[in-house]
């Protein structure tokens, strides 16, 4: 059995789960969020807490079992508390500004980079250098952080790119001078 699958989902004060024919909704603070259940799993609410349990021991109920507690869990969260990101911009010029649901980056390129801020995804620029991606549904905002991390991702002689707050960038020494 699934380590992760068999714990409960506790659902905090304030946060209503709902489920109807295949979809799961969870209503907080924050906001609504709602998705489809895979048909190998059944979800049950049980003394404030939600329940996964899969209906055979097949391959796929297998692996969607804990899959489907853990995007739960991620939900709950989520309308509570959200998830953030923080990227930081390092190099010479490099840096972003905001304009009208866009994010404008200058990253060396010989044109800005235009990015639309996904409905759902909030972005504060803290300064010109250090942007954070905020939102309620994890999946968003890591696909939009790790989308603009990928306009120029860090290179590993001197570091230039933008990364994660969080992420080290194993350094390489350069060419040595001595043959």
């Amino acid at each position: 059995m699934s380590r992760i699958g068999k714990q409960p989902v506790p659902v905090p004060a304030g946060v209503e789960v709902g489920l109807t024919d295949g979809r799961i909704t969870v209503k907080g603070p924050k906001g609504t969020l709602e998705r489809v259940l895979p048909p190998q799993v059944a979800v049950a609410q049980e003394d404030g807490t939600v329940v996964v349990r899969r209906e055979n021991d097949g391959r796929t109920a297998r692996a969607m079992h804990g899959l489907t507690r853990s995007l739960i869990q991620n939900m709950v969260t989520g309308v509570t508390a959200g998830f953030s990101k923080t990227l930081d911009i390092i190099g010479v010029g490099y840096r972003v500004e905001s304009k009208k649901g866009y994010l404008v980056f200058t990253l060396g390129y010989s044109h800005p980079i235009y990015y639309e801020i996904p409905q759902g995804v909030e972005a504060k620029l803290e300064s010109p250098t250090k942007l954070t991606v905020a939102g309620i549904d994890r999946e968003l905002v890591g696909k939009a952080a790790a989308e603009i991390r990928g306009f120029r991702p860090p290179e590993p002689y001197k570091g230039k790119g933008v990364k994660y707050a969080d992420e080290t960038i194993r350094r390489k020494e350069g060419k040595s001078g001595g043959r």
